[in-house]
């Protein structure tokens, strides 16, 4: 059987630079499990589409997230990135238990 995750490649590197602007891309790689050229193409396509704006400060880039843009996803348009990135970033934030019980959830 295939692996496979939630998160995409892309989001992930959204939210390592969410949690670290001024990270490395071989950092990058090495968080979203990938070859150091794989995550430059996804930072590329990140500021490319308007998700990152890249900044140069002496020897090192650093990365300012526009998190009010639309998740690419159809059906999905009207969800902010930064609304996913908020609650990843709020639950590495927080102690957590590592299982949640169906009255810790939240219904609609």
């Amino acid at each position: 059987m295939a692996e496979w995750g939630f998160l995409t490649n892309h989001l992930h590197a959204l939210y390592c630079v969410a949690r670290h602007p001024g990270i490395r891309i071989r950092e990058i790689a090495e968080s979203v499990g990938v070859q150091e050229r794989a995550a430059h193409r996804i930072v590329a396509d990140l500021v490319e589409s308007g998700y990152l704006t890249r900044s140069r400060v002496g020897s090192r880039n650093f990365y300012e997230l526009h998190p009010n843009q639309p998740i690419r996803r159809e059906g999905l348009d009207e969800v902010a990135v930064g609304e996913i990135l908020d609650v990843l970033l709020r639950r590495t934030s927080e102690a957590t238990p590592t299982t949640v019980g169906p009255s810790e959830l939240n219904h609609p």
